[in-house]
């Protein structure tokens, strides 16, 4: 039960349990950046006009078919 929670996943993804938390967090991150920026363009739209954007086409290239 403990691998199952703990430790499966991260493997199909061929990181350990604590590269996978530091991936993870470092992702989380980088999406609260990105909603950061966001919310300050939604309040004044000359600023960060592509931040938000730009955060999440780079996490999306990082994870796409990852572990696949």
């Amino acid at each position: 039960m403990i691998a199952r929670i703990f430790l499966d996943h991260p493997a199909k993804v061929d990181e350990s349990f604590f590269e996978h938390m530091a991936f993870a967090l470092k992702f989380s991150g980088l999406l609260f950046a990105a909603a950061g920026a966001a919310l300050v363009h939604a309040l004044i739209p000359c600023l960060f006009e592509k931040t938000a954007s730009r955060i999440i086409a780079t996490l999306y290239a990082r994870t796409h078919n990852r572990g696949q």
